[in-house]
């Protein structure tokens, strides 16, 4: 079983690991029983990895948070729309994996990102903002972070497995181009024009 958002997550072989992936983009989430790899480029974003011990059954997202606007009062109103989005990104992750056949009582958590690689977010720490969001909503929760890299000022590559709740993570201390801010700075623009849709029920055991 496997489910997903509507913007289907890219798959492919990866030979390196000898494995299928999922490469998750910003604003894409995937849960799976499968023994797959699950892929993510994180700047200023959060991916939690979510695993279910003992049923193999795993999913990561990959969050990020809307446009910070320049003024006090409306930073302090971003703040309150981008929870949002990242209640409905968490919460949508752990509903799929109870539905797919996790105990929401033997969930874990990984969770990666946050770095401050968006120059014209430096203001605001966007990224800090992000970890502090995760590491909140898990506590509330109650389900354990068992790993986490988050803030500082490098971009990530994490490889989640989520059959045995493995990760391998890459710092990227150099980029080579601007893929990951543009990419992030375009997604925040498009997430700031419109409002989550659909609504999500937590399955309690």
């Amino acid at each position: 079983m496997e489910s997903c958002n509507f913007e289907v997550p890219i798959s492919y072989y990866d030979k390196r690991f000898s494995i299928d992936a999922v490469k998750l983009l910003p604003g894409q989430y995937f849960v799976t029983t499968q023994d797959k790899m699950l892929v993510t480029v994180l700047g200023s974003c959060v991916a939690a990895c979510l695993y279910d011990p003992e049923t193999g059954i795993g999913g990561m997202n990959h969050f990020m948070l809307p446009t910070v606007n320049k003024t006090a009062s409306e930073f302090e109103k971003t703040q309150g729309m981008a929870a949002k989005y990242g209640v409905h990104a968490m919460e949508i992750l752990i509903n799929d994996l109870v539905k797919a056949g996790a105990n929401k009582a033997r969930i874990k958590a990984k969770v990666f990102g946050g770095g401050k690689v968006v120059p014209s977010f430096v203001q605001h720490d966007v990224g800090k903002f992000n970890a502090e969001f995760v590491t909140d909503f898990l506590s509330t929760e109650g389900i354990p972070i068992l790993a986490s890299d988050l803030c500082d000022v490098y971009a990530r590559k994490v490889y989640f497995f989520p059959s045995n709740g493995n990760v391998f993570m890459k710092r990227i201390h150099e980029l080579n181009n601007a893929t990951i801010i543009e990419r992030e700075s375009q997604h925040r623009w498009e997430l700031s024009r419109r409002a989550p849709t659909g609504s999500v029920d937590i399955f309690e055991d």
